[in-house]
């Protein structure tokens, strides 16, 4: 059974930082791109970093380039998201999901190229 399970969210500063992952199981890693997702109150889910099935292709949404850097470890299974400098604005349910195409080498931010989403874990800044 495919599951994507997200942890390390949680409530923090303005400024302060997170370890966000997604442990996976039930299917092959290495075949596919992982992307994360956010959604905040009554706004559409966004895309904000994705990573390609080998790792040397990442895409950051503009409002999180040079604050957050996606990893991932295919022996353990595992998607990363390290946040820095988190913004009031960045608060929302974060979520990972799988590319749907495997055996691609890039990775889009766009929702709709992604299926089987996990449950989200809540990061909430604020002082």
């Amino acid at each position: 059974q495919l599951q994507l399970v997200e942890s390390g969210g949680g409530l923090v500063q303005p400024g302060g930082s997170l370890k966000l992952s997604c442990a996976t199981s039930g299917f092959t890693l290495d075949s596919y791109a992982i992307g994360w997702f956010r959604q905040a109150p009554q706004k559409e889910r966004e895309g904000v970093s994705c990573i390609s099935r080998s790792g040397g292709f990442t895409n950051h949404a503009d409002s999180v380039k040079g604050r957050f850097t996606i990893s991932r470890d295919n022996a353990k299974n595992t998607v990363y998201l390290q946040m820095n400098s988190l913004k009031p604005e960045d608060t929302a349910v974060y979520y990972c999901a799988v590319q749907r195409r495997p055996w691609v080498n890039t990775c889009t931010t766009s929702p709709r190229d992604y299926v089987y989403w996990g449950q989200g874990t809540q990061v909430t800044v604020s002082s």
